[in-house]
């Protein structure tokens, strides 16, 4: 099992070398979308807690 999950992250790590390399515009994009996911989602976190100390 181990071994498998060696390989799994072998082949995303170079998957994603690749995908900067051929298309750095686009790599770009897609951790702008990624960033952009995880701040919408923590001010959701943020306004739900402060909701609930109201």
């Amino acid at each position: 099992m181990a071994q498998a999950k060696k390989i799994a992250l072998y082949v995303v790590v170079v998957f994603v070398l690749y995908t900067i390399i051929t298309s750095p515009a686009r790599a770009a994009d897609l951790v702008q979308v990624g960033f952009e996911g995880v701040s919408s989602a923590a001010q959701g976190v943020g306004d739900f807690m402060s909701e609930l100390v109201k």
